[in-house]
């Protein structure tokens, strides 16, 4: 084969995917579409430490002649199974890799290397990687650049140990944040979304002339498309109510800016949209992203989507066949894909569908360099504790402060409170794997560690983060009765153990130990355990100061009765450090809500861009949102002068009038006056932080960027801010860009 163009490193990508497509049988080009196996089944662990290749693996190889795709062959949890004592780390993740491609590259006739998948949802979700704070947190940061940096960091870190493809939430916005994967979620915000999706493409996949993926970047797969925030009830793969003008408004933004920034692939989603499941949907899938917006990347299906479509179609051959034909070319552990060679003989799918799937899936591999290196590119990157570290500092939240925070010098005595005070297992989000004992650091710590000399610190937990139990609460009121501060550390977790019990796609079935959130793990109400609620009330009574912190995957429902209260979005393992710094002023609550936090979920929904009609409030509660979409305070103030607008852009400048450093985050929504649709009550459109010191003073210049007809433009702290904001309105001419 000396003269098979595919295997010319110089030739052009596409020469070399038609080249090799045009040497492959059918049954070869069926095993480049199909990803069955769960990687941690490829491998064992030999008794001097080393690994070795299963039969399962064997047969997969065998059964297409090689291996399309592999998912999860570093993945480790308690749904895998994989821990220290049996899974790839740092040191040979490279090296099992490099094994497992070795066997498919030599079982396949033509040398086609496998697609090596893992999922990165905030970090790669590995032994030993770097694990970042959950998307809610890096929402909460309003800082693109900083997550680009983040995003760049576990890219490297993915390719260092061979592994190729991110699979990354992004697509997802908080419609219902009873909805377990709401940590997921960058918010409940198209715009803010679609920042940080870019920022996330860029970060993860760099930018190459040519095409092609340098050695520590790695293509993303943007989940979900589409809509999957929005099912009905916040109950996990339920369906969705979405009409067109809803879908393309709210839920399809973020995957357009991905898209734009070049993500290479997109994963179809559970949720149905038009009464038709996303994996099953050519209107979304060919209509919508392919003939509409020109995406000629990969499109993933989820675990086990394709299958389910059997409900519809009768059988998995067909279920297999329609997947195809509507725009998926990749499965995850289905059996229908496992049937395309048969769907083409009974004329279910031609083969020239089968074969644009395949190019695209060999195009990728090329892209990535697999026929030339195959193994670990690089050593893994440093630094990545110190990444996390900033995004949860930058995502921290300040909510309430009635004087009590930062903690100053008058504060001799602090009791440290709470379920979440003395733990990092609960600072997780979900798919995140086993860390080694001494990762990271609880509040507890860091106070600790971080408080000035002299500071006396005392715990009592108090209670546990589920359950009724009010044992412990005495000790608690003790320990608060006799400080001069109290710090009450509350909230969720996603924590999973071995005891839970999972679905066949890693979902947890039913809530076991202290679980609250996750994937599978959706509540009707957004209350914490009622025995936090009973920690809360006792504290509170003893009379002594309290500034509450909330370490959680979504928005609880809290009382606003603490003088102080601040939200850490599971800030990783190193969010202990973050909440304390915050706490002992070494550092700014820099953090603003990538969601509205309602007053209890009987108002549900409470996004701040509804449409913009004249209903009421409840008789009974409040129709507002406890806090609203953008708020965040700081220990600082600003200053703003009248904004100006000049051409497409608009300027405003800045000044920090207060004693300490502090960000602002300058928030540009727009409101529209005349439109052919009823319009929503206002829309973010550009915003940027800015950091002052004293006195410091900064014009902050935003370009407004595709913004047309009769609009009002009002820039403000928060989206409640926006809606009062009089004096910092603007209107641009109809139908003319700003």
């Amino acid at each position: 084969m000396s003269d098979a163009v595919y295997r010319d490193p110089t030739a052009p990508t596409d020469a070399r995917v038609r080249d090799l497509l045009a040497r492959m049988t059918l049954r070869e080009k069926v095993g480049q579409l199909n990803q069955r196996m769960y990687g941690w089944d490829a491998y064992r662990r030999t008794p001097d430490g080393g690994f070795e290749l299963t039969e399962a693996l064997y047969a997969e190889t065998d059964r297409f002649e090689g291996l399309g795709a592999l998912y999860g062959l570093q993945r480790a949890d308690a749904w895998s199974g994989v821990d220290h004592g049996y899974g790839p780390g740092a040191q040979d993740g490279a090296a099992l890799a490099e094994l497992v491609q070795r066997h498919v590259v030599d079982r396949s006739r033509l040398g086609i290397p496998a697609l090596f998948v893992e999922e990165v949802p905030h970090g790669v979700m590995a032994l030993d990687g770097t694990v970042l704070p959950v998307n809610l947190a890096v929402g909460a940061t309003w800082d693109p650049a900083l997550y680009e940096r983040a995003a760049a960091h576990a890219a490297a870190e993915l390719r260092a140990r061979g592994g190729h493809v991110a699979l990354v939430s992004a697509l997802d916005i908080v419609r219902d944040p009873r909805w377990g994967r709401t940590e997921e979620c960058f918010g409940e915000d198209p715009y803010l979304a679609g920042r940080l999706t870019e920022a996330l493409v860029r970060g993860m996949q760099g930018a190459s002339p040519d095409g092609r993926f340098a050695a520590d970047k790695a293509p993303v797969v943007l989940k979900h498309f589409a809509g999957q925030g929005a099912t009905v009830g916040g109950r996990n793969s339920a369906e969705s109510e979405l009409g067109r003008r809803e879908l393309r408004e709210i839920h399809l933004p973020a995957a357009r800016a991905g898209l734009r920034a070049g993500a290479a692939a997109v994963m179809a989603a559970y949720n149905e949209v038009d009464g038709l499941p996303c994996s099953g949907n050519r209107a979304l899938l060919t209509g919508l992203l392919r003939e509409e917006w020109g995406f000629d990347g990969l499109v993933m299906a989820d675990g086990l989507a394709v299958d389910r479509l059997a409900r519809i179609t009768g059988d998995k051959v067909s279920a297999g066949a329609l997947a195809l034909n509507s725009g998926v070319d990749l499965s995850l552990w289905d059996e229908g894909f496992t049937h395309l060679e048969e769907a083409v003989e009974r004329g279910l799918v031609t083969e020239a569908v089968l074969d644009a799937a395949v190019a695209r899936v060999l195009r990728l591999k090329f892209r990535l360099g697999l026929f030339e290196r195959q193994g670990g590119t690089a050593r893994p990157p440093a630094g990545g504790a110190e990444l996390s570290r900033d995004v949860a500092r930058t995502a921290v939240t300040l909510l309430r402060n009635d004087g009590v925070l930062p903690i100053g010098g008058h504060v001799s005595r602090i009791a440290v409170l709470g379920p979440q005070a003395a733990t990092t297992a609960h600072q997780f989000g979900d798919y995140t794997a086993p860390q080694r004992p001494g990762t990271g650091s609880s509040v507890l710590d860091a106070l600790r560690r971080l408080a000035p000399p002299g500071l006396d610190i005392r715990h009592a937990p108090g209670c546990t983060l589920t359950g009724r139990d009010l044992s412990g609460i005495p000790a608690a009121i003790a320990a608060a009765a006799a400080s001069d501060l109290a710090v009450l550390v509350l909230g969720g977790s996603s924590a999973r153990t071995p005891d839970t019990e999972f679905d066949a796609n890693g979902a947890a079935l039913r809530a076991v130990s202290e679980m609250t959130c996750g994937e599978g793990v959706d509540l009707a109400g957004l209350r914490l355990g009622a025995a936090q609620y009973a920690l809360l009330d006792a504290v509170l009574a003893t009379g002594t100061p309290t500034a509450v912190v909330l370490v959680q995957g979504r928005p609880h429902v809290v009382p606003d009765t603490a003088p102080a209260l601040l939200t850490a979005w599971y800030p990783g393992p190193w969010g202990g450090d973050a909440i304390a710094e915050v706490l002992l002023g070494l550092a700014e609550p820099a953090g603003r809500l990538p969601v509205s936090v309602p007053r209890s979920a009987a108002q549900l929904p409470v996004y701040y861009n509804h449409k913009d009609t004249e209903y009421g409030g409840y008789v009974d509660e409040s129709a507002e949102p406890a806090y609203s979409f953008g708020h965040g305070l700081s220990y600082t103030d600003f200053d703003w002068t009248e904004p100006a607008l000049t051409g497409t852009s608009l300027s405003v400048d800045v000044t920090n009038t207060g004693q300490r450093y502090g960000r602002c985050v300058v928030q540009v929504y727009l409101r529209r006056l005349i439109t052919p649709t009823w319009p929503r009550t206002l829309e973010l459109c550009a915003f940027e932080g800015v950091g002052l010191a004293p006195g410091q003073r900064r014009t902050v210049t935003l370009p407004l960027e595709g913004v047309t007809g009769t609009v009002e433009i009002r820039v403000a702290a928060s989206a409640a801010q926006a809606l009062a904001v009089k004096g910092h309105s603007f209107t641009a001419p109809d139908e003319t860009p700003l």
